[in-house]
């Protein structure tokens, strides 16, 4: 095992990336945007700089050098020699499953499928290969370089010897995993999208401000991130995704998600990645 494909060049599948490279991995990331292509590469770069100054052996070796592993590309057809794959596009059923179906017809027979999803049952994507005892799931945590642990999801036909080929690959990343069984959001967003989704009822509702909530979380509960400022990192878009599938999945009313969230998609106010969410990220917006 050595190629690993990368699909989705957003803020996981950069991450993944550059985990992957650092981790001496042949990596082929693909997007269909040629521009997030150039500014996950750029993302990279920063970051492996920034890397180095914190870790000698890794200014050693030069961000130069894991850069170099990594091929950018906007062509699926380009892994067809990939030994493993982690997808991480857009947590949309109508998107992931054509992808499947087109991952399926491209990659090596022997490849591996990790979906890096939010709350998509494994069981479901793995439905739309010819391959389900090689699919897997694994949900990365973001900032991916700096999360040791990943939840890994058993699919109903995930295979032990699938199971062992992601323990390796993440062993080889330094990470950790903790193995569960196949359910919508699986144990850390079932929890965490409900927590989220109720934090922002309260500001809607007027109880206390973003920062407050949070400060709460913070102060009472040491928490090194408050509920909204989680939001912000990973995405309001990807929350709003994550919560409607819940709501989908079990039909339960206590995931149906905030007016205010659906409001601040619609408004394009996704977080740190565009500048503005609960909070305001001046940087991020001068880079999108």
């Amino acid at each position: 095992m050595q190629v690993v494909g990368v699909v989705g060049a957003g803020v996981m599948g950069t991450g993944v990336a550059q985990s992957l490279a650092q981790a001496r991995f042949d990596v082929v990331l693909v997007d269909v945007s040629d521009a997030v292509l150039t500014r996950a590469k750029a993302e990279i770069r920063n970051n492996l700089r920034f890397h180095a100054l914190l870790n000698k052996s890794a200014a050693q070796e030069g961000a130069s050098d894991a850069l170099g592993r990594i091929r950018f590309t906007s062509a699926c057809e380009d892994l067809s020699g990939a030994d493993f794959v982690v997808e991480n596009v857009v947590e949309k059923w109508e998107v992931k499953q054509p992808l499947y179906v087109q991952l399926d017809k491209i990659c090596p027979a022997h490849c591996v499928f990790a979906a890096n999803t939010s709350a998509i049952p494994i069981t479901r994507i793995a439905s739309a290969t010819r391959r389900a005892p090689q699919v897997i799931g694994m949900h990365f945590m973001n900032p991916v370089p700096l999360k040791k642990t990943v939840e890994v999801i058993r699919g109903f036909h995930t295979s032990a010897r699938t199971i062992e080929i992601a323990d390796e690959l993440l062993a080889r990343m330094g990470k950790d995993s903790v193995l569960v069984n196949d359910a919508p959001g699986f144990v850390s967003n079932r929890v965490l999208m409900l927590t989220i989704n109720e934090a922002i009822c309260l500001v809607q509702e007027q109880v206390a401000s973003a920062e407050d909530v949070d400060r709460i979380f913070k102060s009472c509960f040491e928490h090194k991130m408050g509920p909204l400022e989680t939001a912000d990192l990973i995405g309001l878009d990807t929350i709003l995704y994550s919560i409607e599938v819940l709501h989908d999945r079990f039909a339960d009313s206590k995931y149906r998600p905030s007016p205010l969230l659906r409001k601040m998609v619609d408004a394009g106010l996704h977080g740190r990645k565009s500048g503005r969410g609960f909070y305001e990220y001046p940087d991020s917006a001068a880079q999108a």
